[in-house]
């Protein structure tokens, strides 16, 4: 079994092709400029993961794998027009540079394309790849809906704000693991398993990212503390506050809601500690943590192959960036 950083490294190798024509370049460059930003290739890297964890990599996974690259980088095209957000990674978004209206169908057509490398799949595995694959995209466009419509929302309940973080971010890690694992001739138990131990592990980086916004090292964490408190998002970590703290708190924590202004950042993150939401936000990333755990534990392989996926989980929820 080969680490994240090996597979990584190899899908790198493999992915960084010219994924269109030439013509019209008014289309297809913001797209080579997008993908030129890079990133961690967090998804397509678990699409080998689950396949390897049950046979040597089938070649038709590398395509599955940059499908799924590809349709991820066409959720954050979109991602960043609906906010409004001027750089990705530090470079110029697309709709920054080119315009919405490229944007938009910059990102349509990397959409067709990861459709394009899903079609490469064995005739036998796609129907089962793409019933998962668009059951997948479905549920990622409606976690964005249920994002911004939080956004209008003073209060957000933690099962709604867990529907909401599943379908946004988990699926896909889920599906990714869960599409290897179809190509790599998992039984059905096998697959549902790894697929809930990829939804778990999504609600737990989850956790830690809402954690390391509001109690990171920014000397680590490359940012400054209280970005989500700043731009009034809901996350795990204000949703417990509202729900534990006492009268005269909850009441400043509403207050601050939509409202800008110095003191802001310290003065929740002030009823947050006292509220112990630190510490809760950590017991719930274990738990979600140990329920993935449990879940790649009946895996019915030997333990050896599960070495990657438990060192992987480890490093992405033990990470300070």
């Amino acid at each position: 079994m080969q680490s994240f950083a090996q597979l990584a490294a190899q899908f790198n190798q493999f992915f960084e092709r010219d994924h269109f024509p030439s013509f019209p370049g008014s289309l297809y460059d913001p797209n080579r400029h997008f993908l030129q930003i890079g990133g961690k290739r967090i998804r397509p890297v678990l699409c080998l993961m689950g396949n390897e964890l049950f046979s040597s990599i089938h070649p038709s996974t590398w395509n599955a794998a940059t499908a799924i690259e590809l349709f991820h980088n066409f959720t954050l095209i979109h991602d960043d027009i609906m906010d409004k957000a001027p750089l990705r990674r530090g470079v110029q978004t697309v709709h920054e540079k080119y315009g919405n209206n490229t944007a938009l169908l910059a990102g349509d057509v990397m959409l067709i394309n990861a459709y394009a490398y899903l079609n490469k799949v064995p005739a036998s595995s796609l129907p089962a790849i793409l019933s998962l694959f668009n059951k997948t995209a479905i549920e990622i466009c409606e976690g964005q809906q249920l994002d911004m419509d939080f956004e209008n929302q003073l209060e957000v309940s933690l099962v709604a704000y867990l529907q909401m973080i599943e379908k946004k971010t988990s699926v896909l890690l889920a599906a990714a693991l869960m599409i290897g694992a179809l190509l790599g001739g998992a039984s059905e138990r096998n697959q549902q398993l790894l697929y809930s131990f990829g939804l778990k592990l999504g609600l737990a980086f989850q956790v830690q990212d809402d954690y390391l916004d509001a109690f990171g090292d920014p000397a680590i964490f490359g940012k400054l503390v209280g970005g989500d408190i700043l731009a009034d998002k809901k996350t795990f970590l204000l949703i417990h506050a509202l729900d534990t703290a006492d009268a005269s708190a909850r009441e400043r924590l509403l207050y601050w809601q939509k409202r800008p202004g110095g003191g802001k950042v310290a003065e929740v993150l002030s009823i947050y500690k006292s509220c112990q939401v630190d510490a809760w936000a950590l017991q719930l990333k274990q738990q979600f943590l140990d329920e993935a755990m449990a879940d790649l534990d009946q895996i019915a392989v030997v333990s050896s192959r599960k070495q990657s996926l438990q060192s992987l989980a480890d490093y992405l929820l033990q990470r300070q960036i």
